[in-house]
């Protein structure tokens, strides 16, 4: 384990992130709890490093996949690499989702947070999401950007099938349910959008950096 002294930008503090071996063909990167893991990887990308491949984010990491040849030298660039706030990164038109709000926890979300199932509705629509990274099941996007009104724990029991389609949100994060599968995360409706077919290039449809807007269908 490394623990990397990193410099921010001009008008931030000097942070520490942490690089991890994985093996000989990849590195973990521990951010600091408020850096902005996607920016971080838009700058990994700008270098162009050879022998470099894919860039996996997840909540707090990055995980930089490369040749066996080049581990020392990548691992040397990312201590130059600046370590910035979270910003908005748009690289492509939002994705629209229409959602037929009609999930089986709406009504207990707005006894929850104290409001009426049609406001609840209004703030799920109203910001503008950000894919950060994409988990627990292929095509499954973790969403960031939902009110803090809306940010409520998963459910004490997981259900054991949730529908395909099904938007939900938990915690940080809002989503939707690519396929059929289990689930703890609140259930405030459904799309008819697919977001995951694996005939296509890329399967996935929300990826990281994509940009979200929930519309009522």
């Amino acid at each position: 384990m490394n623990e990397i002294v990193a410099r921010g930008t001009q008008d931030e503090p000097i942070h520490r992130v942490r690089l991890l071996p994985c093996g000989d063909r990849a590195t973990l990167v521990e951010l600091p709890p408020d850096a902005g893991v996607l920016e971080f990887r838009a700058d990994v990308a700008a270098l162009g490093l050879a022998g470099v491949g894919e860039l996996v984010p997840a909540a707090r990491t990055l995980l930089v996949h490369h040749a066996a040849v080049r581990g020392p030298v990548v691992r040397a660039a990312l201590v130059t690499l600046p370590v910035r706030k979270p910003d908005a990164i748009a690289t492509t038109a939002p994705v629209q989702l229409p959602v037929h709000y009609d999930g089986v926890d709406l009504a207990a979300v707005a006894d929850e947070t104290g409001c009426s199932v049609e406001a609840v509705v209004a703030q799920h629509q109203d910001p503008t999401y950000t894919v950060a990274f994409c988990g627990f099941a292929p095509g499954f996007a973790y969403l960031v950007g939902l009110p803090s009104a809306l940010r409520l724990p998963r459910l004490a029991t997981p259900r054991t099938q949730v529908p395909a389609g099904s938007v939900a949100i938990a915690g940080d994060y809002t989503a939707v349910y690519p396929r059929q599968s289990p689930g703890g995360w609140r259930l405030l409706g459904r799309t008819d959008t697919t977001l995951w077919d694996a005939d296509l290039d890329p399967p996935a449809v929300l990826t990281p950096g994509r940009v979200v807007r929930f519309v009522a269908a």
